[in-house]
């Protein structure tokens, strides 16, 4: 038999998470959907075609994407998977085996739904399983699911970075915004971008020389919090910035900015502000953090069969 696809897998990672409910490593249920799906040994060993991953590996944790995005299941820490009140109380009340509806539902329902909503989002009691979306339309040319695929790769490991940069210290954070600054292009080498936050650092985190005497600077404020940050964070940052008589700040968290914020930082004009969103994109692009696999898709060479230009 072939590895079933990742919505298959979606049933028994929860069931597997709500037999665990203090949670469990991630390869523990890899293993667990696979045995209860009867993927054979030989299955297992079959890699994706960029040789990255086993396929039945990645088509659990596709499913597990699909859990966290309804809301039933978290990844409290790297490589470890919990489900959420919400996806104990969802299991319980939903035996064995989901109803076709329901496990479509989840396949497909969430798939726009961001892992990590900000704090005025409200969250819901329990996943809406009242309209199931409809599948995607077969008249969709191979170019348009590949596009589709890519945003919802994209979308997925912006997520998983936001995730990633949730759990790691506010120094290496600091560490990660000026590896990403360097990679845009700010300073002549690494060494033109120095970390510099700690106590007493007056709001700055990190400095940045654009020119190799030091002439010119660019200040650095990195914050990895949950909390949305306000108007008075910026306005701090201005003044440490005022401080060091300098005309360029840029301030990186991973959560988002008031529209306060935001407004104050238009009217200063020497401040840009990056989201968490944006910095995750910015993270993407620059392959900070993340690697990315080349595809070649083929395409008729018309030029080539143009006997007349021969």
């Amino acid at each position: 038999m072939t590895v079933p696809t990742y919505d298959k897998f979606i049933e028994p990672v929860l069931r597997y998470l709500a037999a665990n409910p203090n949670g469990a490593l991630a390869r523990d249920a890899h293993e667990a959907a696979a045995q209860a799906l009867a993927v054979s040994e030989a299955d297992r060993q079959v890699l994706l075609p960029s040789g990255s991953q086993p396929i039945y590996k990645n088509r659990a944790g596709w499913a597990h994407d699909r859990l966290k995005r309804a809301g039933l299941s978290s990844s409290p820490r790297r490589g470890y998977w919990q489900l959420t009140q919400q996806g104990l109380t969802f299991a319980k009340s939903h035996p064995a085996p989901l109803s076709t509806r329901d496990a479509e539902q989840l396949a497909i329902g969430f798939m726009d739904v961001r892992l990590k909503p900000s704090s005025e989002d409200a969250s819901p009691d329990s996943p809406n399983l009242g309209q199931a979306p409809s599948l995607s339309s077969a008249v969709a040319s191979p170019d348009d699911r590949l596009g589709e695929a890519v945003s919802e790769l994209r979308r997925s490991v912006a997520a998983e970075l936001l995730e990633t940069l949730g759990s790691v210290s506010p120094s290496f954070f600091e560490t990660i915004v000026l590896d990403l600054l360097h990679r845009m292009g700010y300073g002549a080498s690494r060494a033109d971008l120095q970390r510099v936050g700690g106590s007493g650092d007056g709001g700055i985190d990190g400095v940045i020389s654009l020119d190799k005497l030091g002439l010119e600077k660019v200040y650095v404020q990195a914050k990895r919090w949950q909390q949305t940050v306000g108007r008075p964070e910026v306005q701090g940052f201005y003044g440490a910035l005022a401080g060091q008589r300098a005309n360029k700040g840029v301030f990186i968290t991973t959560s988002g900015y008031t529209a306060q914020a935001v407004e104050f930082a238009k009217s200063v004009e020497r401040i840009v502000l990056v989201d968490g969103g944006r910095l995750a994109e910015l993270m993407i692009d620059n392959e900070i953090g993340v690697s990315a696999r080349t595809v070649k898709v083929p395409r008729i060479d018309s030029d080539y069969f143009d006997e007349e230009s021969s």
